[in-house]
C-alpha cells in the first residue's frame, strides 16, 4: 500500500489536475455521469454539505465540481474500466467501506474508457487506480484491487491528512444512504453491467463483497476447471489470491518481516505482493527477479509462479509486464 504524504507540503502527490482545473468550469449542479448533480461546496468547510449520494460518478466535464466539493469533504476518486476484473473486485469493497464512514467521505467513480483527460491527469497506468482530493488538491493512493482492511487503513490516513488541511465536513446524502447496511445495494447502483456474469464469476464477486476471499478463490477455480481459457477468471483468481495473502496484515508488518528476513522466500514474496497492491509494480518485479540468480531450482519455480500471477494482476498487456517478462525469459534460458 502506498504511503500517504504526511504533510500539507506534499499534498499534491504525483497528480496534476491543472489542465482540468483551469478549463471553463461547468455550472454548479450540472448532472454528472449517471444523472446525479455534484454541488459546488465552495467556502469554508461546514458541519455538513448536501450531496445527491455518497456514491457519485464524474466526467472530464464535471471534475471542477468535484474539486469544489473537496473543500468541505474528502473525496475519494476511483478510476475504473468495465473490461477490468480488478475494477469489479474493488468496486464493492470501496463502496462498502466508504458507506461505513457515514458521510465522512464521498466516493467519486470515473470511467477511464470515456474520460481520457481525467485518466491522464491521474496518471492511471492501470485500473483501478484510487486517489483522494482534499481542498482541491489530489493525493495518489493506490492501484489495483485491495483487501477491505487495507482500504480502511488508507482512508484512516486520508482522514488524518484532511484534518491537517481543514477538510473536516460531512456529506449529507439526499438518497439517505449513509451506512454499511447500504453497501450491498450500492454495487448494483454504481457498477454498470452490460451482460450477466457467468455463475462462478458472480459467486466470486459476491464472496469478495463479503470479505470471503477463500470462497472467491474456490469459485474462480471452478470457473477455470470448466473453461481453462477463461482469461477473466484467470485474472480474477490472481487478484483475489493477492487480496487473500495480504488480508489481515499491516504494511509495517510485511515490510519489517521482509527487511529482517532477506532470505525468507515467503516474506520477500509478500513484500512484492504489497508493492503491486500499492502501485509499485516495477519494485515488485525487481524484488522477485533479483532473487533468481542465487536461487535453487525449487525456489526459482516458486518465484516464477508468483511472478506470472502478478503479471495477471497488473495486466498482461502492461508495458511493465512486458519488460519484466523479457527479463524472466533471459533468466530462465
Amino acid at each position: 500500500m502506498s504511503q500517504i504524504p504526511p504533510s500539507a507540503a506534499s499534498l499534491r502527490g504525483a497528480v496534476d489536475l491543472s489542465s482540468l482545473v483551469n478549463r471553463a468550469a461547468a455550472p454548479a449542479g450540472t448532472p454528472a455521469a449517471g444523472g446525479a448533480a455534484i454541488p459546488a461546496a465552495g467556502g469554508p468547510p461546514g458541519p455538513g454539505v448536501s450531496v445527491p449520494s455518497l456514491l457519485l460518478d464524474a466526467t472530464d466535464a464535471t471534475i471542477s465540481q468535484v474539486l469544489d466539493l473537496s473543500n468541505a469533504v474528502p473525496v475519494i476518486v476511483e478510476l475504473w474500466a468495465s473490461y477490468a476484473d480488478a475494477s469489479r473486485v474493488l468496486a464493492p469493497i470501496m463502496q462498502k467501506v466508504v458507506l461505513e464512514y457515514g458521510g465522512r467521505f464521498v466516493l467519486v467513480r470515473v470511467d477511464t474508457e470515456s474520460n481520457p483527460q481525467l485518466t491522464s491527469a491521474f496518471q492511471a497506468q492501470t485500473v483501478p487506480t484510487v486517489a483522494a482530493i482534499l481542498a482541491g488538491r489530489p493525493v495518489a493512493l493506490f492501484e489495483g484491487a485491495q483487501p477491505e482492511e487495507a482500504v480502511r487503513e488508507v482512508l484512516e490516513q486520508v482522514l488524518q491528512l484532511a484534518a491537517q488541511n481543514g477538510v473536516t465536513g460531512s456529506a449529507i446524502p439526499a438518497d439517505g444512504r449513509t451506512g454499511a447496511a447500504d453497501g450491498a445495494d450500492a454495487a448494483d447502483d454504481a457498477e454498470p453491467v452490460e451482460e450477466p456474469l457467468p455463475p462462478h464469476h458472480a459467486e466470486a464477486f459476491d464472496a469478495i463483497s463479503r470479505g470471503d476471499y477463500k470462497g472467491a478463490i474456490a469459485e474462480y477455480e471452478k470457473a477455470i476447471a470448466q473453461s481453462p481459457r477463461d482469461q477473466l477468471a484467470i485474472a480474477g483468481l490472481a487478484q483475489v489470491r493477492l487480496l487473500d495473502r495480504l488480508d489481515g496484515k499491516s504494511l509495517d508488518e510485511i515490510r519489517s518481516a521482509g527487511a529482517v528476513s532477506p532470505g525468507d522466500l515467503e516474506a520477500q514474496l509478500l513484500v512484492a505482493d504489497l508493492d503491486v497492491s500499492g502501485g509499485h509494480v516495477e519494485d515488485a518485479f525487481d524484488r522477485i527477479l533479483l532473487l533468481f540468480p542465487t536461487s535453487d531450482q525449487p525456489t526459482k519455480d516458486a518465484l516464477r509462479t508468483r511472478l506470472l500471477e502478478l503479471f495477471e494482476v497488473v495486466g498482461t498487456d502492461d508495458v511493465r509486464v512486458t519488460a519484466a517478462r523479457r527479463r524472466l525469459t533471459m533468466l530462465l534460458y
